[in-house]
């Protein structure tokens, strides 16, 4: 089984349900081992809109890495998503992270994902559930979030990752 862990963001419609309902879709093609906090963000890149809701969530899975894309992008496909504008407002958005401790460069696939250690929103819930699972990578990402400002970075903790679980979203 393949370690894998994603990204999940929305910042259109009832971004927390959206969130939920992204869970349970994965679940029924992966195992969703553990999900993180939510956490609202300041929009990045594009900046006229709404803020959004992350989290990250670890699952084992398996599909090699392709067939994970193409999973998350059913997922993205399933609740709406729309991709009209680059980094502009969407009802969900799943991006891998890491797959494993490996290195994948693609035309459609770049793992570690090429811009996480940019952002706080990936690395802080990315970090609060990979206790457990030792990398490089996950070194970088923890060395990197010990030097970030959170407050000046726009991140706030939206809801704990027990009480967003309880709902039964793991």
């Amino acid at each position: 089984m393949n370690d894998v862990f994603l990204s999940i963001g929305t910042n259109i419609g009832k971004r927390e349900e959206n969130l939920k309902q992204a869970v349970q879709l994965l679940k029924k093609q992966v195992d969703v081992i553990k999900v993180s906090s939510i956490y609202e963000t300041a929009p990045v890149g594009y900046t006229d809109q709404p803020s959004f809701l992350n989290i990250a969530v670890h699952i084992k899975t398996k599909w090699n890495a392709a067939e994970t894309l193409v999973v998350c992008q059913s997922v993205e496909n399933e609740l709406g998503r729309v991709r009209d504008i680059r980094w502009g407002p969407r009802i969900i958005d799943l991006d891998i992270l890491l797959f494993n401790h490996d290195k994948i460069e693609t035309d459609s696939l770049i793992v570690p994902h090429p811009r996480m250690y940019e952002r706080a929103f990936v690395l802080v819930p990315l970090v609060e559930i990979s206790e457990s699972f030792e990398s490089g990578q996950m070194t970088q990402a923890r060395d990197t979030l010990d030097k970030l400002d959170l407050q000046q970075e726009g991140i706030t903790l939206w809801k704990k990752a027990e009480d967003f679980n309880r709902e039964g979203n793991v």
